[in-house]
């Protein structure tokens, strides 16, 4: 059976077909797969019946496996996480603000793999934001305000011992092993505007969830642009947003997309396995 590649027809992603993913793929089916994943930044493969072995062989397709710190791997496993929310649970939603994954690393990931495997029968939609098309849509004014700045990263805000993630939230009961850090107060700079490794194109990386400030740049000036700069990225008309079903394979693009997770799904467990694709390290 042909790949079949289908644009979602809104501001990324397209849906795969024809693929077994439960099976070796062949290095020219790789290919055609890591070129349509640039292309379209957001890859969902529905219908796939996928073991953690599965998953993690999949992932490596695309680069090494990422590191994935302050979240306990599930057991048996090192580089497999659970993104999980049992239905009595009342604490915070996981994941709700934009970001790009683990963007306060010195080397963030290229990209994450998320696999459906119990899913609810509605909510629980994730939002992926094109950064690039951000970029190109962006007004001149704006532009020339963040041309050349420079973002100070840091995951303080979510998985510091008083973050959102942190002790107090941990003796409540969140059902995802999360593990908050004294390690999450170090920051990590990163250029606001930056050209993506492979193709080239300029984008807009990250965003609020996980930039703190600006450097060079006053705190109380720095967080009112970011905020002014956190609206344009989130734009309506630059959002795709993916319902899930259970067995769908979904993979994105960290360097070009920010993502968010909803809620709706009160009273419903909900639980997917998690990979991260990890980058070549930058040179200083």
């Amino acid at each position: 059976m042909p790949i079949i590649i289908t644009p979602t027809g809104q501001a990324c992603g397209a849906v795969v077909t024809g693929l077994d993913l439960s099976q070796p793929l062949s290095p020219q089916t790789v290919a055609e797969l890591r070129q349509a994943w640039l292309k379209h930044l957001v890859l969902s493969f529905p219908e796939q019946r996928l073991a953690d072995d599965d998953l993690e062989r999949f992932t490596l397709y695309f680069g090494p496996f990422g590191q994935d710190p302050f979240i306990k791997p599930i057991a048996g496993r090192e580089h497999v996480i659970a993104i999980r929310r049992d239905a009595g649970e009342t604490s915070s939603l996981f994941a709700e603000s934009w970001h790009s994954d683990w963007s306060f690393q010195r080397t963030p990931p290229a990209g994450t793999c998320l696999y459906g495997i119990t899913i609810p029968p509605h909510g629980g939609d994730t939002l992926f934001a094109n950064q690039q098309l951000a970029w190109r849509e962006m007004p001149r004014e704006l532009r020339q305000r963040i041309e050349g700045l420079t973002a100070i990263h840091s995951a303080m805000g979510g998985y510091a011992p008083d973050g959102l993630y942190g002790e107090q939230d941990k003796a409540a009961g969140r059902s995802m092993a999360i593990e908050p850090s004294d390690a999450a107060r170090d920051t990590c700079l990163h250029p606001l505007v930056r050209p993506h490794p492979e193709t080239g194109e300029m984008g807009l990386f990250s965003c609020l969830g996980y930039i703190v400030g600006i450097d060079g740049m006053a705190q109380d000036e720095a967080i009112a642009l970011l905020g002014e700069l956190h609206g344009w990225q989130t734009r309506e008309e630059f959002i795709y947003r993916h319902a899930w079903q259970p067995g769908t394979l979904v993979m994105w693009d960290n360097r070009s997309v920010l993502h968010c997770a909803t809620g709706g799904y009160e009273g419903y467990d909900r639980l997917l396995h998690r990979t991260t694709i990890g980058a070549a390290a930058v040179a200083a």
